[in-house]
């Protein structure tokens, strides 16, 4: 059995774990990197686990101001777990708690693959729109 939690502090450990399984997270050993997880979960508008057999085996956020529109990012659930609905579930939780929550515009990015993953779960492509990302050099 799979229990989803919305949380503000959680097991830094198991959430830099998830970032790096995802390829999202530097490899080295730089005490600073909880620091940074914890106040990734504490500072998000919605911060979702997915919980099994005491392991924290998926995780996903929203960032918002928490009155008009919301980003969801950072969806993901080890490689072991993934095609039993684990991710689904989480971005269903999150959706629910932003709608809760009265925010009507929920947006993201989805890397390419997943497209048909977030279809299935009511989201649209942006027709005529393109995200852009500040330039290192900038």
């Amino acid at each position: 059995m799979i229990q989803y939690e919305i949380v503000k502090s959680t097991d830094n450990e198991a959430i830099l774990r998830l970032y790096r399984a995802a390829g999202w997270w530097q490899m080295d050993e730089n005490p600073e990197y909880l620091q940074t997880v914890e106040g990734i979960v504490a500072n998000s508008f919605c911060f979702v686990i997915a919980i099994k057999e005491a392991e924290i085996i998926g995780m996903g956020r929203a960032i918002s101001d928490g009155l008009s529109d919301a980003y969801i990012q950072d969806v993901t659930v080890l490689e072991r777990e993934r095609g039993q609905g684990i991710g689904k579930e989480i971005i269903r939780t999150l959706v629910r708690y932003m709608k809760e929550h009265k925010l009507q515009w929920i947006g993201l990015i989805s890397e390419p693959g997943y497209e048909g993953f977030y279809s299935s779960l009511g989201f649209n492509v942006m027709q005529n729109y393109t995200p852009f990302l500040l330039g290192e050099d900038s």
